[in-house]
């Protein structure tokens, strides 16, 4: 029988630009009464990831275009918030009032290009926004490299957002950074309980596994952006989290 744990850990400082966030991890695990073992994967949800990368953006610095501007009399955001959405995107896909659908420079499709006011210090009158990390997977292989030297576990890192899923309600947890495992699963080739050979079976483990995280870490106000999951006995293996971006020549839906 396979036992998964997953442990959301309170205690989490405020983050800043330039905090260390492997010394954080360790310090908040150890405050937790766990143990950081081999084979865990440590969970940071992506805000805490930006902050210490410093990717804030204050809108009265903005200029918006006028595409911005045009945007903005559809979806009735913010000129210069719309003017941000398009600097982090490469297409927009739909604009609707309360929200503009955009395909991210990482290539995700997300709404607003994932730019986050919430929970933001001195953000009361909505000034200033948080972007994406520059290179999530970049991020989860520099952390996981410094807990592997300072802890000596040889551990799986993943940074996590939560985005919203076509043709269903509500957000789920996705995987935007990976490393130490593998983001994508590929069955094809194995067998089913009966012999059959599968022929398209590519699990996204990254995606699963960012979800149970971001069940019990929260999206509004618990304040524990760190989750620690235990007994998943995943492949160490240098994996990232673009294998789970469905190439455009595979998109049937744009």
């Amino acid at each position: 029988m396979v036992a998964v744990s997953l442990h959301a850990l309170p205690g989490v400082p405020h983050i800043e630009p330039g905090d260390d966030l492997a010394g954080i991890v360790i310090d908040v695990v150890a405050r937790n009464d766990v143990a950081l073992d081999d084979g865990d994967v440590v969970v940071l949800a992506q805000k805490i990831v930006s902050k210490s990368e410093g990717r804030y953006a204050d809108l009265s610095a903005v200029e918006p275009s006028l595409e911005a501007k045009r945007l903005a009399g559809i979806c009735g955001k913010d000129p210069r918030l719309v003017e941000l959405i398009l600097s982090e995107s490469v297409g927009v896909l739909r604009c609707v009032p309360g929200v503009i659908i955009v395909r991210h420079r990482l290539g995700l499709v997300l709404a607003n290009a994932g730019i986050d006011q919430s929970n933001l210090p001195g953000n009361a009158a909505g000034g200033r926004a948080l972007l994406l990390p520059l290179d999530p997977d970049a991020s989860a292989h520099r952390l996981r490299r410094t807990l592997v030297e300072r802890s000596g576990r040889r551990c799986g890192v993943a940074i996590i957002d939560s985005l919203g899923r076509a043709w269903r309600q509500g957000t789920t947890g996705i995987c935007i950074g990976a490393a130490g495992f593998g983001a994508l699963s590929d069955m094809r080739g194995s067998r089913d309980l009966y012999g059959r050979t599968l022929q398209s079976t590519i699990i996204g483990t990254g995606d699963e596994l960012a979800a149970a995280a971001s069940l019990v870490m929260g999206q509004a106000n618990e304040g524990t952006p760190i989750v620690l999951v235990k007994g998943l006995a995943l492949l160490l293996q240098n994996g990232n989290a673009q294998t789970l971006v469905r190439p455009l020549c595979e998109d049937l839906f744009q």
